[in-house]
């Protein structure tokens, strides 16, 4: 992967630091565009066959092109003085050359030879300045024969190769026993054998192609330095740290209980095994079957964990599997698209119930609109405004079913202790948090969880505060239902309040020990746009159950099997003015030219479409009685496909693709699919096991676990605090 450098993160790399260009008009291009990413305003000036200098003065940053077409022994002496005067040696030098000595000589066997013998005298002289340099010596890119000028047609590829070969061999076999430290920079001849058609003299590459090139040699040096995320090449694996090897260490015990808890289990197995009296025939003892102990179940799964953990790690930390750039393209979006949807067609089956969204309809929900963001997400589909647009309905789409499925589990069952608190909370973040401890990432980081955790504690507070209504009480008395509209009334007064004040919502999460949860890189305006990029939707989740439970209540609604939701004449009346609602929001959105001005719309209009697609869905007594089982089952662990998508199917952090099989993209995006839905079915399965031993319904018990939980954060805090010292 190529992390494309901006200005400020070139000048910040390469401060103090002088890089030397020694060639030809080759090298000279290279030059240029290398220096463009500094100051893009940089004039490409002057006469082209003497030395040109660059400095930024701000940013102590020294850049030379220093005109020797031949290697001979003007390059040579230019070599040697750097390596007697360590003032003026560069801390990058990138040299190459060859095109010039094949035209004056016309490409003879002599002028190879000779070619061979002036780099061989030059290369003890750069591989003492690679010992304290970075010395790069460029190869030839081929050219395109037939674009070639009458005065360089003795330019062949044949010619070129002959002399790539000879500096590397020679380049390589200067230093004796070790290797050359002398870098090879190839790179620019194999763009050049995609792109050297577009040339417009065959010899000299297109304006792109160099862009490629001068980029990918700031990446070589740089990503060392600043080591971004994006930047697969040239730097080495982040060193473990402290929380990382004890996570390490209690996985590799827990793989170790678990084989001796095994091996004790099966021994004990086999002496227990029923065996036959000889005399009678009869079985002398009879086999019970044992219930799964807690300790088995907690081994077992920390197993299954530590071994999924190391995957993850392997993928996105180990440089271990290389990873690689996204390049959108609308077929690479919309083809996959369309075969999921035929797929979840063709897998449908009758619902269990057949009211408004219903559990088997909202795990098909939240499946269908999972799989679209996955491959959202791998076709890196947000450079297309339209879609990104679409996506983010469906982002909130997700915060609307939370705050519908919260309030209506509250509101029906009035269930406010502390267990079904611990449930969910433990569910929504036990992978993330173990994800933060093994990928070494905040909290922070995995968005969307802080997101729905923080949107559910909202709803909690909000329903369980004095008074207390439930839809028990409120039966009884109407009364109490004007007394929970006027809570969602100080619910969305609350909201708006911290969405337009930055300042007070920045002073509430930067406060310790909540700005660990919510900052990223040092501040938590991250965390302040996520959440207010949907403000509204949770509570129009939640608004719109209190209207259908309602409306339910008073049997308004015809929920039969095959019966549309109202009398004929309103559901046709609702379901065009859906069908016109839906669609003119994706008109509008198709039409979005500035991702800021739509994002402000964004979270007062993306329920339009959210109240739409329900009433499309649901209004039709057939639709609303089948849904999709394959959507459905994804919809099932949709929580675990999102989260763990980031790191073992796409890789560096989301912003590159894993590759498990390089050269072949459609069977390693084959293989890492389906090694990626195993392990988020198996992390799924983990989480729930582990939640049932973890959280006992016994409040005194849950109560012990929770200081136990409070201690282990409080040690995961001070750990934390101890390794941003060190890094400091």
């Amino acid at each position: 992967m190529m992390h494309k450098y901006r200005i400020s993160e070139a000048k910040n790399c390469l401060v103090d630091k002088h890089i030397a260009f020694v060639g030809d008009s080759r090298i000279r291009q290279l030059f240029y565009s290398f220096v463009k990413i500094i100051n893009p305003q940089f004039k490409e000036e002057g006469n082209k066959h003497e030395n040109i200098p660059f400095e930024d003065k701000i940013a102590s940053v020294k850049v030379d092109f220093l005109w020797h077409p031949e290697v001979n022994g003007s390059m040579k002496q230019c070599i040697k003085v750097w390596t007697e005067d360590s003032t003026a040696k560069p801390h990058v030098i990138v040299a190459g050359a060859a095109t010039w000595s094949i035209k004056i000589h016309n490409g003879s066997s002599e002028a190879l030879s000779q070619y061979k013998m002036n780099i061989t005298s030059i290369a003890p002289l750069l591989e003492k300045l690679a010992k304290t340099s970075d010395v790069y010596w460029v190869l030839q890119d081929p050219v395109y024969e037939d674009l070639l000028s009458e005065n360089r047609r003795m330019i062949t590829n044949e010619k070129i190769d002959a002399y790539n070969e000879a500096a590397v061999s020679v380049l390589n076999s200067s230093t004796r026993n070790s290797k050359s430290n002398v870098k090879m920079f190839s790179v620019s001849k194999l763009i050049a054998q995609e792109t050297i058609m577009e040339s417009l003299d065959g010899l000299h590459l297109p304006e792109s192609s160099r862009e490629t090139s001068a980029m990918i040699l700031m990446n070589v040096y740089c990503n060392k330095i600043l080591k971004p995320v994006d930047g697969s090449c040239c730097q080495p694996r982040p060193p473990l740290t402290l929380i990382q090897t004890l996570a390490a260490g209690f996985f590799a015990l827990s793989i170790i209980g678990y084989l001796l808890f095994y091996i004790i289990h099966r021994n004990a197995h086999r002496k227990n095994k029923p065996c036959t009296d000889l005399e009678s025939g009869e079985e002398k003892k009879h086999i019970v079957n044992t219930p799964v102990s807690p300790l088995e179940t907690l081994l077992q799964s920390f197993c299954k964990l530590g071994l999924i953990m190391a995957y993850f790690y392997m993928c996105d930390r180990a440089n271990l599997f290389m990873k690689e750039n996204k390049f959108y393209t609308h077929s690479s979006f919309f083809i996959p698209i369309i075969y999921i949807l035929v797929l979840g067609v063709f897998y449908n089956e009758n619902t269990k119930e057949t009211k408004v969204l219903n559990r088997e309809q909202t795990d098909e929900w939240k499946g269908w609109m999972q799989l679209v963001i996955l491959i959202y997400h791998i076709s890196g589909a947000s450079t297309f405004l339209p879609v990104y647009m679409h996506i983010r309905v469906l982002v909130a789409a997700y915060l609307f079913q939370t705050g519908y499925g919260h309030f209506s589990y509250f509101w029906i069952k009035g269930d406010f202790g502390i267990h079904r608190v611990c449930q969910v909370l433990f569910r929504l973040n036990f992978l993330v948090v173990v994800l933060c401890i093994v990928m070494d990432r905040p909290y922070q980081f995995y968005y969307f969880v802080p997101l729905v955790t923080v949107w559910f504690m909202v709803i909690y507070v909000t329903l369980a505060l004095w008074p207390q209504i439930t839809q028990k009480k409120a039966n009884g008395n109407c009364f109490w239902h004007l007394g929970l509209l006027l809570k969602l009334a100080f619910l969305l007064l609350f909201i708006c309040f911290l969405a337009y004040s930055q300042g007070a919502f920045e002073k509430i999460f930067s406060l310790w020990p909540l700005s660990k949860c919510f900052e990223l890189k040092g501040n938590v305006y991250e965390w302040w746009f996520r959440w207010r990029l949907d403000r509204y939707v949770v509570f129009h989740g939640m608004l719109f159950a209190f209207i259908y439970l309602a409306l339910q209540k008073r049997q308004v609604l015809s929920e039969g099997k095959g019966e549309p939701l109202f009398s004929n004449k309103i559901s046709n009346f609702l379901l065009f003015v859906s069908v016109v609602s839906f669609l003119t929001y994706s008109i509008w959105a198709s039409s979005c030219k500035n991702k800021t001005e739509c994002n402000e719309l964004h979270p007062s209009v993306s329920v339009v479409q959210i109240l739409a697609f329900i009433l499309i869905r649901n209004i039709p007594g057939h639709a609303r009685s089948v849904y999709s089982s394959f959507f459905a089952w994804f919809g099932k662990i949709s929580l675990e496909l999102f989260i763990c998508q980031y790191h073992i199917w796409l890789a560096a952090d989301t912003r590159g693709v894993l590759v498990l099989i390089p050269g072949n993209p459609v069977l390693n995006i084959v293989v890492s699919t389906f090694i990626f839905v195993c392990v988020a079915h198996e992390v799924s399965q983990i989480t729930n096991d582990l939640a049932q031993v973890i959280i006992p319904k016994d409040n005194s018990a849950l109560l012990r676990r929770l200081a136990c939980t409070a201690a282990f954060f409080g040690g995961l805090l001070i750990l934390s605090s101890i390794q941003d010292q060190s890094r400091h």
